[in-house]
This record gives structure tokens, C-alpha cells and sequence, in this order.
């Protein structure tokens, strides 16, 4: 039997970004165009896309290196007061850019004009509902110049891809921000994930369609402020097969045998391994007793598994954690071919 209990966090699947569109939209774009204008690597200046380019290189080869010192001393005042976050990352991910490569996917040059902070940044790039745009919506950003570049990296560990917020401050491409995604999740990219959604949807099996539209689109979105032709469309599939009875602004009540509730709050997709997991998160009101709260894990994962029988053609495994008020946790994963 493969279960495996522990305190701390699974890793957790990204968190979604709620991409959609507006017919207003259409009507206001080129207005929003003019205020606050957004340039791909085709239209912008050569020097300024070299520029860019270059000063990511750089800082993916510092994060290659682990070398979070420098970072903070090329990151803009902001970040670098508030860098833990970022150092995390780049030291969780050490395994995966060590010995890696980086090249460019794409960049963009966003210039906020003005002199006092935009409650919402609106940046459009290309023909508005083409296939081919791309839109970035930042709130709370300061006018300046700034840049996203994003780099697929490889040969690590684990494929990603490392995006780099930049601003310029006195001629130079400073961080502004730093985003790693994981390409692949189980051995598979975006494309498959997509896939096994459509035939799970075509099965009637809604819940795997839309875990693994979830998948999908953790997989493909570099950043959570921007969006796609391609993630649009992903999107709006998943909205199409999305069950009612998830938990969301009201917790699922799931009953388990033995006449015990547990007060589902998240359901999400993570990985260990190369096992793609369904993550539970309940509610308790106690983790200290690990004994009891294990047994109420593994009941709560057999109760789910029951209720809906299709997971066990989605996933490897299931994970239940029991969270506390106070933030307290404690997680089981257990296999499951191995709930009965």
C-alpha cells in the first residue's frame, strides 16, 4: 500500500487566472492602446528588444547559479526590500536550472505613461481577438517602461519556464518581478493534458475534463496577469464542462461513512513524482492528535474516491489536508488503486 503522510505543503497546482473577454472591449482597445501600449518583439526597437533579451539572460544565469544576492542587487527598490519570495523560488528551484538552457519564447516592451500609479494597467498587443494576441493586466502599476520576457528552460531536472518583469531605471532593465512555471507535470506537456480533457469530456466524465483543463492551462500560462488567443479558448472549455458541485465561495459537504462530514474547501490538481495527485483541503478544527487526523484523511479520500469513481481514471493519486483556523495542516497522500 503507498501512502505517505507528512506536515508541510504538496506542491500545489498554479493557482488559475480567470481569462475572458468583453465585447466592450472591441469598442474601448484602440482608445486603451493609445493610454497604455504594448509592443511584441517584431514591432519594438532592436536595441531596446537586445536590451531586454540580454539583461534576462543574465539574471536566468544568476538564478542558474543560486546566486539570490545578485538578483536582489539588480531588482528595482520594491523588490528588493520584499525578495524572499523570489529567493524561495529560485532556490526550490535550483534542481531544475542548474545546468539548464534558456531561450526566448517571446517579449513585449509595456510602456505606462503618466506620473502617478495606474490602478489598471491594460496592455494589448496585436489585433484585438485575433488568434495571435496577447494582453497583460497588471493592477497598482507605477508609470515607467517595462518588460516581460519569457524564456522555455531546459536540460534541468524538470522542463519550465522562467519570465522576467522588467523596468528600465537610468538606461537599464532591472527586475521587477520573477515567475517559474513548471511545462511539464507527470512527464507530459499542456497539449496532453488538453487532450486526455476532451476525452474525458467526451466520456461524460466532467470532473477529470475539468481538473485536467486545470492542468492544461497551469501548464501553458507563463504569468498569471497575461493572456492568450490559446489560453482564451482553453478557458472557456473548461467553463463548459465545469461541475456545479465544486467547492468554491460555499464549502462541499462530503459525507463519509460512519455518518462523519468533512467540509471540503479546495479541490486542486499538484504532482509528486510523476504522479498527478487531486488535492483536498478540509476543514478542522484540530491537527494535533496526528493518529486521528490521519484516519479522518484516509476516510475523507475514501469518501471522495467514492462519490466520484472517475478520479480513479484521472489520477494516481489522492491527497487529503486537514487545515486548522489557525493555518495548522497536516496531509496524507495515499495511492489510488489502493482505496477501497
Amino acid at each position: 500500500m503507498m501512502i505517505r503522510g507528512h506536515l508541510g505543503c504538496v506542491r500545489q497546482g498554479w493557482a488559475k487566472a480567470a481569462i475572458g473577454c468583453l465585447m466592450i472591449l472591441a469598442i474601448l482597445s484602440s482608445m486603451r492602446c493609445r493610454a497604455q501600449e504594448c509592443q511584441a518583439a517584431s514591432e519594438m526597437d532592436a536595441a531596446v528588444r537586445s536590451a531586454m533579451e540580454r539583461a534576462a539572460q543574465q539574471y536566468f544565469q544568476m538564478a542558474a547559479q543560486g546566486d539570490v544576492g545578485s538578483l536582489r542587487q539588480n531588482a528595482i527598490p520594491s523588490v528588493a526590500d520584499n525578495f524572499n519570495s523570489i529567493a524561495g523560488a529560485v532556490l526550490d528551484n535550483k534542481p531544475n536550472l542548474a545546468g539548464a538552457t534558456a531561450t526566448t519564447r517571446g517579449s513585449y516592451l509595456l510602456l505606462a505613461p503618466g506620473n502617478a500609479p495606474l490602478a489598471r494597467a491594460e496592455f494589448f498587443c496585436g489585433i484585438f481577438n485575433s488568434p495571435n494576441r496577447v494582453s497583460f493586466v497588471i493592477s497598482s502599476l507605477p508609470s515607467g517602461r517595462y518588460g516581460v520576457v519569457i524564456q522555455d528552460v531546459k536540460g534541468g531536472k524538470q522542463a519550465e519556464s522562467l519570465s522576467f518583469v522588467l523596468q528600465e531605471v537610468g538606461g537599464s532593465w532591472k527586475l521587477g518581478g520573477l515567475y517559474i512555471r513548471f511545462t511539464e507535470a507527470g512527464g507530459h506537456d499542456a497539449k496532453w493534458y488538453l487532450e486526455r480533457a476532451k476525452q474525458f469530456k467526451s466520456k461524460g466524465q466532467m470532473h477529470n475534463a475539468w481538473f485536467y483543463y486545470q492542468e492544461a492551462l497551469n501548464l501553458q500560462e507563463p504569468v498569471p496577469f497575461m493572456s492568450t488567443g490559446y489560453l482564451d479558448r482553453i478557458f472557456e472549455e473548461a467553463e463548459a464542462v465545469k461541475p456545479a458541485d465544486l467547492p468554491g465561495d460555499q464549502a462541499m459537504q462530503l459525507n463519509a461513512p460512519g455518518g462523519k462530514t468533512y467540509s471540503v474547501t479546495k479541490l486542486a490538481t499538484a504532482y509528486f513524482g510523476d504522479n498527478l495527485e487531486l488535492e483536498m483541503t478540509y476543514s478542522a478544527s484540530d491537527v494535533s492528535n496526528r493518529s486521528a487526523v490521519y484516519a479522518d484523511n484516509l476516510a475523507a479520500i475514501k469518501a471522495l474516491v467514492t462519490k466520484y469513481p472517475e478520479l480513479r481514471d484521472g489520477f494516481g493519486e489522492v491527497v487529503a489536508r486537514a487545515v486548522t483556523p489557525a493555518g495548522q495542516d497536516y496531509g496524507t497522500a495515499m495511492a489510488i488503486k489502493d482505496v477501497k
